[in-house]
């Protein structure tokens, strides 16, 4: 059943329960930061990788965070703490090719990523650095609970990991990829070149997909209400969020981006949407699904909207 509640009211490339009492679940008392580079030999190709972990041990359900057209592995800070502090193994990964050296070291910013934008073989690489992860994960990652977040073209990657078709076929990537059981979509991109029934009906696993009234793309030229398109012409669970009044900057947290890609005004609701979709459906948590299910009430604010489908 759908509910839907109103309280007070990328990259132009497209290759295209229970009744569980809502108590929050403990945070982690203390997090840690690491700071690597792992080397995918097969494609010589390095790919920069911050980890947050959990300060408890053992086995921890584990996200692998895909940042926006120039962004890095330092972007979506506020989701990844987040994460952390709930036990979960939080995965940044940089992608070279559609990371910041687009528009570090001079030259018009614009220009940079909008080439970036343009370039098959890095949104390809995206894909291929997010396998790569997945087959190379840390002793701490839980096999049998992985998700995975994205913030515009890491949202594009997201929703192509998880079974949003290619055009021109799957091009031997195994999408979706079947170890993901569910994905968060920061400023969701619309498909171009294939009808969207078509191009959305491969989604088998929950996806929460997050916007903004103002969410309107910068280079790609796409208007916030087209970011709502992969969340209501798809049929599998999940949930739409649409945060009044923010725009494409406020999910990034890219502070060497400039101020607006670190304002903090949406974070805690976008963090707290994500940590409590991904509780619900990696976790089992009742509580958690209890609340979407019942609107998110608690997780909003004045004249956000919130639409829940099948979980």
């Amino acid at each position: 059943m759908t509910r839907r509640r109103a309280l007070l009211a990328a990259p132009a490339l497209m290759l295209a329960s229970s009744g569980c009492s809502a108590q929050p679940r403990p945070t982690e008392a203390r997090i840690t930061e690491s700071r690597t580079i792992w080397r995918d030999a097969a494609r010589a190709r390095d790919i920069p990788v911050l980890i947050r972990a959990p300060g408890n041990t053992g086995p921890a359900p584990t996200v692998i965070i895909s940042h926006g057209l120039g962004g890095s592995r330092e972007g979506l800070a506020y989701l990844g703490r987040a994460l952390a502090e709930r036990g979960y193994l939080a995965i940044h990964l940089q992608h070279i090719g559609s990371d910041d050296s687009l528009w570090r070291g001079g030259g018009d910013r614009m220009i940079g990523l909008a080439a970036g934008a343009l370039n098959v073989q890095a949104a390809l690489d995206r894909l291929l650095d997010v396998k790569f992860a997945l087959n190379n994960l840390p002793e701490r990652a839980d096999p049998q609970r992985l998700g995975i977040a994205g913030h515009s073209f890491g949202a594009w990657t997201v929703q192509h990991m998880l079974g949003e078709r290619l055009p021109g076929g799957d091009r031997g990537l195994g999408l979706p990829d079947p170890r993901l059981k569910a994905g968060v979509a920061l400023s969701p991109i619309p498909a171009i070149g294939l009808p969207p029934r078509l191009a959305y009906g491969g989604y088998a696993v929950p996806i929460l997909h997050i916007t903004g009234t103002e969410d309107h793309g910068f280079i790609e030229g796409i208007r916030a209400p087209a970011r709502r398109v992969p969340f209501e012409e798809s049929r599998n669970p999940g949930a739409l969020a649409v945060l009044n009044g923010a725009a494409h900057a406020s999910f990034a947290d890219e502070a060497e981006a400039g101020a607006r890609w670190a304002d903090s005004t949406y974070h805690a609701r976008a963090a707290a949407l994500s940590v409590t979709f991904l509780d619900a459906i990696l976790r089992a948590d009742g509580a958690a699904r209890q609340l979407l299910r019942g609107g998110a009430a608690e997780l909003l604010g004045p004249g956000d909207e919130f639409i829940e489908r099948g979980l």
